[in-house]
């Protein structure tokens, strides 16, 4: 026997089926939007927490890197860049010994090499990290029955020059203390330096995942500390006068925020002024006709792997005559084929980046340029979306802590049917 009512649900499920309503069908102007706002603005808390930079169970000071280790990090509230970097020097340097803090390969030997250019004086570099205490303050002799220390050619000098102490906090404690009477003092058992010499320190902070050991605080007491950010206006004008390669110079004009990234907790290369100087050598030797699977190569060997597939996005773009300016004022299209993926990842990306360097934060503050580049943006968002909603999602979130204004978002947001609509007829 059938379970009461089971006889009755089977003979009305034909005529409910029956008479079901046809499917609603909604304007396309709608479904586009309503695709547009689940993906543009659902966006995983993971990705967003990432992409603002909030420190996880893998953060150096935390993570699996410092485990039973005690890691000291130089926090300086006031950074420079490499021309107040040079005022420093020029004003303080004379008269103390100044220590730079900065990532690897942000520019610090560059500048201190600069700073002795520009007096005309000898820049001597030592290498702190594979210094052992005699090289500093040399060896023993017997000399009329006493024993004198002999400093080593490189520091004793006749004339005035810029003694460089390179990685000095990655030496060993006993280096460190040789170098006490050197930096405070300008010093060496008997030896001084010649009047007018300068002593310079630098090295990578803990949290660059670089070899740092503890520095005494006696030490730290007897310098001047400043810490260098990498400028990437100052770099453009840098690269002018150093042969920079054009591919090198238009990428980074376009994505400044590309010159350097965050040292990895792997062993991969990462992106740094020295890496784009030392791309930009390696495309010169190719020659003028690089091919792109060279070009490949040498963009991994160099940056970030984020980077340098955006860096050959970059060149795809170039040799096939796509420019964002073209795009969003209307006279170009999006790419749209499937072997032009990345290409439109790249130029979605450069969109993003303009939008955060150009829009103020408040909308008060807008000016008519930019007031443009709003209904420019909005227009071609909209149209990325048809295309790839995660790409069009990844235009306007976060990315390395760096955020498109509330106000344009909350205006892309309801802006969005009317967009759809014009787009759909």
């Amino acid at each position: 026997m059938a379970p009461p009512g089971g006889s009755g649900l089977i003979r009305f499920q034909p005529a409910a089926l029956q008479a079901r309503p046809p499917p609603l069908q909604l304007p396309q102007s709608f479904i586009s939007s309503i695709k547009i706002l689940k993906l543009l603005f659902i966006v995983p808390p993971a990705a967003v927490l990432y992409n603002r930079g909030t420190s996880g169970p893998n953060d150096l000071r935390t993570g699996p890197h410092c485990k039973g280790v005690t890691t000291h990090l130089m926090d300086l509230t006031v950074s420079v860049n490499h021309r107040q970097l040079l005022d420093v020097l020029l004003n303080v340097g004379l008269i103390r010994p100044v220590f730079i803090w900065g990532a690897p390969g942000i520019g610090k030997s560059a500048i201190v090499q600069e700073f002795a250019d520009s007096l005309g004086l000898e820049c001597v570099s030592l290498l702190g990290s594979q210094l052992a205490p005699e090289d500093i303050i040399g060896v023993p002799q017997i000399r009329d029955g006493f024993s004198q220390f002999c400093p080593p050619r490189t520091i004793a000098r006749s004339q005035p020059y810029v003694l460089f102490l390179d990685e000095l906090n990655a030496c060993t404690s006993e280096v460190q203390k040789a170098f006490y009477s050197l930096i405070h003092e300008r010093r060496i058992g008997e030896y001084h330096l010649p009047e007018g010499s300068i002593v310079v320190g630098a090295g990578n902070r803990a949290q660059d995942n670089a070899i740092t050991r503890p520095m005494s605080s006696a030490l730290i007491n007897r310098m001047f500390h400043v810490e260098l950010t990498a400028s990437p206006r100052l770099w453009l004008e840098w690269a002018v006068q150093h042969n920079i390669h054009p591919y090198i110079y238009d990428y980074i004009s376009s994505r400044p925020d590309h010159l350097w990234s965050k040292p990895p907790k792997s062993e991969e290369p990462f992106s740094t002024p020295r890496s784009w100087h030392m791309l930009s050598d390696a495309i010169h030797s190719y020659g003028p006709h690089v091919r792109e699977d060279s070009l490949r190569i040498l963009a991994a060997g160099s940056l970030s792997p984020q980077h340098a597939t955006q860096f050959l996005a970059y060149i795809r773009q170039v040799r096939s005559q796509y420019a964002l300016d073209k795009i969003l004022s209307g006279e170009q299209p999006w790419p749209d084929k499937p072997e032009e993926r990345d290409v439109l990842y790249f130029l979605a990306q450069s969109l993003r980046a303009r939008l955060v360097k150009e829009l103020p934060p408040e909308r008060s503050k807008l000016s008519g340029d930019s007031r443009a580049l709003v209904l420019q943006a909005k227009d071609r968002i909209t149209e990325l979306a048809d295309l790839s909603l995660e790409i069009a999602r990844m235009a306007v979130t976060p990315e390395d802590g760096k955020e498109l204004p509330d106000w344009f978002v909350v205006e892309l947001f309801r802006d969005l049917p009317r967009l759809a609509d014009k787009r759909n007829g």
